[in-house]
């Protein structure tokens, strides 16, 4: 039987180990917490001394220089010079290699194919949107890809730097199945999310398309902690942006505000359903009026044609209701971005008088904003997340 001393002193010498392993841990959290937050720093100054990351970041000089020293080691920061000296020794410029590493967004939709290749900072460094119906099935997915290598090579992009393909699908993702679920817009459902990255040469991330406009925004817009992104396009979809990161949902179905219902007992849904937000607010309510072409119904409306006028009159009664309705619950700003939102920016005003309208708080400062990205937001979104999942690792 072992001696209560000898047990109290295999017990202590275990707590012991537990201790250092314990606090082991917590070190190398905090050093690649650091190390995380000091890369994005940088990218978001494109220049800055260790000093100046120091002082901003509130680290100790050391721990600056340190991290940044490794950095550049590692091919992700260069020095640019020095900066002007203020008294003691010139303090070097430091930057993010900007091309270090790259990511592709593919932006997948009923009648197109929509490319983007970006850099470790978010840029874009080439855009393409090709005429590509989708259909079901491997020859779908052989052409996407013989694409993407012939956009890569035009593009001159160094293939061993090419992270991974972040791509957009218009329907539910479930990320716990690994499964695009379904997808109204495409008919199909139960598609493995391996069935289609079986077709890429490179790793695949997947993403919800008003997930990948939504992160697009947030991934650029200064100050925007959280926001809501209602998608306006042929069908209607939405997000929350919080913090860097997409609320998913329990079931990845977060943000799904087109089959809230505005009316009751309103229009047949292509749901199943009556009086979805989707039935009177798809962009193609606009579009249908101007030969498919929404461009041209903004072009009637600015014009000031009674039919636009009067069909813009009441989409917008229907948008008002739906923007209140989200901010009630949220309490956050609404971007309005897909098809329609690329053309809110000078209508943006009109709309918030009637949500203003009906806001029970009287606020006056508008929580309804027009989006950053006009082009290609689903796709760049889509790349950006690659480009996340790679500096969150850093």
């Amino acid at each position: 039987m072992t001696s209560p001393v000898l047990y109290f002193r295999k017990y202590f010498n275990k707590v012991q180990v537990m201790g250092v392993d314990k606090k082991k841990i917590t070190n190398i959290e905090v050093k690649k917490k650091n190390r995380n937050e000091v890369f994005r720093y940088i990218c978001k100054q494109e220049t800055v001394s260790n000093p100046e990351i120091s002082y901003n970041m509130k680290i100790s000089l050391p721990t600056a220089t340190q991290i940044t020293k490794e950095l550049i080691a590692e091919g992700l920061l260069e020095e640019k010079g020095e900066f002007q000296s203020t008294g003691g020794r010139r303090a070097k410029a430091i930057s993010a290699v900007v091309n270090a590493r790259l990511a592709v967004g593919l932006d997948i939709t009923k009648n197109h194919m929509t490319l983007v290749l970006t850099n470790i900072v978010g840029e874009i460094l080439k855009y393409e949107r090709i005429y590509q119906p989708y259909l079901s099935g491997e020859e779908y997915y052989r052409k996407v890809s013989e694409r993407l290598e012939i956009f890569l090579k035009e593009s001159g992009a160094d293939k061993d730097k090419i992270l991974g393909v972040g791509i957009s699908f218009p329907g539910i993702i479930d990320l716990d199945k690994e499964m695009i679920t379904y997808s109204h817009i495409l008919w199909v459902e139960a598609v493995p999310l391996a069935a289609v990255s079986a077709f890429f040469s490179y790793p695949c991330f997947f993403i919800n398309d008003a997930n990948a406009g939504a992160y697009a925004e947030g991934f650029h817009r200064e100050g925007a902690e959280h926001f809501f992104y209602l998608s306006l396009s042929n069908t209607v979809g939405g997000a929350i942006y919080n913090g860097n990161e997409l609320i998913q949902g329990k079931n990845f179905r977060c943000g799904e505000v087109g089959h809230m219902t505005v009316v009751i007992d309103g229009e047949s849904c292509y749901c199943g359903k009556r009086g979805c937000l989707d039935v009177y607010c798809a962009a193609w309510h606009l579009s249908d009026a101007a030969d498919g072409k929404l461009e041209q119904f903004f072009s009637m409306l600015d014009q000031g044609e009674a039919e636009a006028v009067k069909i813009w009159d009441s989409y917008t009664d229907y948008l008002a209701i739906a923007v209140n309705n989200i901010h009630m619950v949220l309490d956050c700003d609404i971007v309005l971005g897909g098809y329609v939102g690329n053309y809110m920016g000078t209508h943006l005003q009109a709309l918030w008088n009637k949500v203003a309208g009906r806001n029970t708080f009287g606020e006056k400062d508008p929580f309804v904003k027009a989006c950053n990205y006009k082009v290609a937001a689903a796709a760049l979104g889509a790349a950006l997340k690659v480009i996340e999942d790679f500096v969150s690792q850093i």
